[in-house]
């Protein structure tokens, strides 16, 4: 251990510490822009830079490392000073369009000038006309809001995708994508990692709460809504509630009241891709088939797959994703029973994902899902129509598509597809198995591994989340370092709960709380305290199977339920 002051207050923190990680011991929170835990840590925006003994100037607090004895200064005067002084310069050459921005009242930048008290006018800087980049489905680029942070550039590194990177020097120096192409021609997976480490508004989602509000104002238009599992726990920060509160009921009556519309659950399907995943699995181990048989449920993946590793592809299980899966029964089986041209119907899903904007545009979906909304754009459409969402009164979803199994619930959290999969494929193999928690594949642990035995079958499975852990589990498959039967993969670190399109919360609670952890808690007690567990016990499953579909992957399934994927799709 090491031992030192920050302003005056004794720490002690491991060797190798930095004057930030020491800081936040001494409960002293050193401003930052460049810095992101677990992403991003170069000390290029100069923010942190404060007083330490032994050093010659002021250091960078995020990248210098503590020694025995020093005493840190974070809040002289010529730490605010030199702070003042980067952000004017910063402010010189940034689009300053605040209150037309969505990041206006939760942007970095815009927070920090406030409190250093930055003059936005003291350097005149060039006025630099970048082009927008909006041809992608899922993120739009804005270079002129950029502040060359490169934490995007890091976080798309980190997922093993590199669709930008910086280009040019000095002044000149902005992020885009290799040969000057659009992100829509890049390498671009569409998991919207930049989106949540940009600190301004230069990397959005790409809205589409205007085709919703359009279908709203057409009489000819039944709207229905569907919200993925991780929301419930997650749109609540949007509105001040503590991380991690499940605002399922107050999310249910909040969308009734933006227009006339039913509101479902896509739980529902996510215990059909249950029901249809594990009857596929069983299936491919008992008949010798492709094994590993990776998730499909995550549309960032499943590009990662589809364009780096277009060998792996027969992997994939043929399910659709939820969202995909709700979108066909609608379209189908919802609208024969009352009697609806699904012309007519407007399909709305709520997700926490990014990339699931372009799954919505695949012709293999047949447009299905109309338009996909982030948790933000719900968020925004709330305070938009005035509703007091603290306020509302706790609502159910409505029938036929309500009530769901934990299992159904979990899938927000890496690991939970997993642990569903398996309730359902064990049960199946051993009807006395009764087993229900699988802890081995829970937690934020980047990769994880087990081995189940059930009726003299043994089942080897893997769950990674973030696509450079993706990365290693077929590295290691494909070298044959590691055999296993089934794997569930997630494009986001920490899975559904991490998504592109989540609330966007400040650095101080991205580097100081475990997000991932907190809001998976809240999927785990929803799991734990519904008296349904399995998949394969829910009475809507039940009925959807009876009158509809007879069996998991009968025919009739696959045309409904199933897909394929192709090499290099374009986003």
């Amino acid at each position: 251990m090491v031992n030192l002051k920050i302003n005056h207050i004794p720490v002690s923190v491991p060797e190798g510490s930095t004057i930030l990680e020491a800081a936040r011991l001494a409960h002293v929170e050193i401003p930052t822009l460049c810095y992101l835990k677990d992403v991003a840590c170069v000390g290029s925006c100069r923010m942190c830079l404060v007083e330490a003994t032994g050093a010659r100037g002021l250091v960078a607090a995020c990248v210098y490392p503590v020694s025995e004895g020093m005493e840190v200064l974070t809040n002289t005067p010529k730490c605010r000073k030199s702070r003042q002084v980067s952000l004017e310069l910063l402010l010189s050459k940034h689009k300053k369009k605040c209150l037309s921005c969505e990041r206006n009242n939760n942007c970095e930048l815009q927070r920090l000038s406030i409190e250093y008290n930055a003059d936005e006018d003291r350097f005149e800087g060039e006025d630099a006309i970048n082009p927008l980049d909006d041809s992608n489905p899922c993120v739009v680029r804005d270079n002129d809001k950029c502040i060359n942070c490169m934490r995007c550039v890091a976080a798309c590194k980190k997922q093993h995708v590199g669709a930008i990177g910086p280009i040019g020097r000095g002044f000149h120096a902005h992020v885009g994508s290799a040969g000057g192409v659009e992100l829509k021609d890049s390498s671009c997976v569409g998991c919207g990692q930049c989106v949540v480490a940009c600190p301004v508004g230069a990397l959005t989602v790409k809205s589409n709460i205007s085709d919703v509000q359009a279908a709203f104002d057409d009489p000819t238009k039944k709207v229905v809504f569907f919200t993925a599992p991780s929301v419930r726990a997650t749109l609540g920060e949007a509105f001040g509630l503590p991380i991690g509160t499940n605002v399922e009921g107050k999310m249910v009556a909040a969308i009734r009241r933006l227009g006339d519309c039913e509101v479902f659950n896509m739980d529902v399907t996510a215990d059909l891709t249950i029901m249809e995943e594990a009857t596929e699995l069983l299936t491919r181990i008992k008949d010798g088939g492709v094994l590993p048989m990776f998730t499909s449920c995550c549309p960032g993946w499943v590009r990662f797959v589809e364009q780096s590793h277009p060998e792996m592809i027969p992997h994939l299980s043929t399910c659709k994703s939820p969202q995909e899966m709700f979108g066909g029964l609608l379209k189908t089986y919802y609208c024969e029973k009352h009697g609806i041209d699904p012309k007519d119907l407007f399909v709305v899903s709520v997700i926490p994902c990014s990339a699931k904007k372009f799954e919505c545009k695949r012709p293999e979906m047949h447009g299905e899902v109309d338009v996909a909304l982030t948790t933000r754009e719900l968020a925004r459409m709330i305070k938009t129509a005035g509703i007091r969402f603290v306020d509302l009164p706790d609502e159910e979803f409505d029938n036929p598509f309500a009530t769901c199994s934990g299992g159904g619930t979990i899938f927000g959290a890496t690991g939970g597809v997993m642990e569903a999969a398996l309730r359902v494929a064990a049960h199946k193999l051993d009807g006395a198995f009764e087993v229900i928690d699988f802890p081995e594949v829970r937690g934020t642990s980047p990769i994880k591994e087990a081995t189940y035995s059930v009726a003299g079958i043994t089942v080897r499975v893997a769950v990674a989340s973030g696509l450079e852990n993706a990365e290693t589990v077929i590295r290691s498959i494909q070298s044959g370092e590691k055999k296993y039967d089934f794997v569930e993969i997630m494009a986001c670190p920490g899975g559904c709960v991490n998504g592109g399109g989540q609330p966007s919360l400040p650095d101080s609670v991205r580097n100081n709380v475990d997000l991932r952890g907190e809001r998976a808690k809240a999927l785990y007690s929803s799991d734990s305290a519904n008296k349904l567990r399995r998949s394969s016990e829910s009475p809507v499953i039940d009925t959807i199977y009876k009158e509809y579909f007879g069996t998991p992957n009968s025919h009739k399934a696959h045309e409904v339920l199933h897909t394929s994927y192709k090499p290099n799709p374009r986003i």
